[in-house]
């Protein structure tokens, strides 16, 4: 999963986190999202860091975590 500072993972057990990419500001003060950690491309670059965030969020979720199989 994606970690978000909403649901305390501590409740459910032991938890291991580690980093997906890297989200960076550019030399101009755009931003870029490195997915080098998990295998991925550099996203961007996006004018803002919550575009940079969005994008590491879609790609994580379509190429990198298991899919629910409800």
């Amino acid at each position: 999963m994606v970690f978000d500072d909403r649901l305390d993972l501590r409740s459910v057990g032991g938890i291991s986190i580690q980093r997906g990419s890297h989200v960076e500001p550019t030399l101009s003060g755009q931003w870029t999202a490195d997915l080098y950690p998990v295998g991925g491309p550099v996203l961007g670059p996006f004018d803002k860091r919550i575009e940079a965030l969005a994008a590491e969020v879609a790609w994580l979720q379509q190429n990198w975590l298991i899919p629910n199989l409800e």
